[in-house]
């Protein structure tokens, strides 16, 4: 294996522009709101690499309480690849992971990083696949109200659904963008540096599910929008085709610990690679 030559630290605020030149080189999504996300939610868990005072590459592991923890933003720079930095943050984090007693730890792997993950005991689990279609939908969203923070049958759907607590990130992203909500079912958009983004969405059905889509589709997007699913979700593939989503991109779920068995049918979008 090559031999290691950097720093290893905590990400701090002040590298999100360094980190997001990271993401931005890949050809991923996220903008600087996505990579502030994740440090003020796991500050100890986002792990960086620096190299005569540069950035060199990024791993993060977001934790929803002991029974999950997902890693992502797995980044390096192109001119620094080959010297095992990626190898070498994956272990610290699978450490911190171990020292929080995590029992399931989760990722959504690109062809070129599974055979990485899998010399770390990760096993596939699933496929996620992206999404896309461009403008926006001439269709009204009716009974569409945004999420208030004082309903709770939302947070109780998406446990039953995710198979773990994820409140805090939840919270976070509602204090930047309001999902839409119907019944118990929500829908949450964010900006992307390429696309707008769909997801994360539960649904009680996929009536809810088309209304809470088409609502969102109204506003139009720069770029288009982005929608992560899973295609076992044979609901949510539907849907995406019925409203002119066309696949882009294909990971593999990837899995390490304990299986989990939440309720996947009413996932009809994830919150995002990085996240779960």
């Amino acid at each position: 294996m090559p031999n290691f030559s950097g720093m290893m630290r905590k990400l701090t605020a002040r590298d999100i522009p360094a980190a997001l030149e990271l993401s931005t080189e890949a050809g991923w999504n996220q903008t600087i709101a996505d990579w502030g996300t994740l440090i003020d939610l796991a500050p100890e868990g986002c792990l960086a690499i620096e190299v005569d005072g540069e950035l060199a590459a990024t791993t993060t592991l977001l934790s929803y309480g002991q029974r999950l923890a997902w890693i992502g933003m797995v980044l390096t720079r192109i001119r620094y690849r080959g010297r095992g930095f990626a190898r070498t943050l994956m272990k610290e984090a699978l450490g911190l992971a171990d020292q929080m007693r995590i029992e399931t730890l989760k990722l959504d792997a690109t062809d070129q990083g599974q055979p990485l993950y899998e010399t770390f005991g990760f096993r596939c689990e699933e496929a996620v696949e992206r999404w896309w279609r461009a403008g926006h939908i001439e269709v009204a969203g009716a009974g569409v109200n945004e999420l208030k923070e004082s309903h709770e049958g939302w947070r109780k759907l998406d446990l039953l659904a995710f198979g773990a607590d994820r409140t805090e990130l939840l919270s976070e992203l509602a204090c930047k963008n309001p999902p839409l909500r119907l019944g118990n079912s929500y829908l949450f958009s964010r900006a992307g540096r390429l696309t707008s983004y769909l997801g994360p969405c539960v649904c009680e059905s996929s009536e809810a599910a088309r209304t809470l889509v088409e609502a969102a589709l109204q506003r139009g997007a720069a770029g288009g929008w982005s929608w992560d699913l899973l295609p076992r979700n044979a609901a949510a593939v539907a849907l995406a085709r019925s409203l002119e989503f066309t696949p882009k991109r294909h990971l593999m779920r990837m899995v390490r610990g304990k299986e989990l068995r939440p309720k996947k049918a009413a996932i009809y979008a994830i919150a995002g690679f990085e996240l779960g």
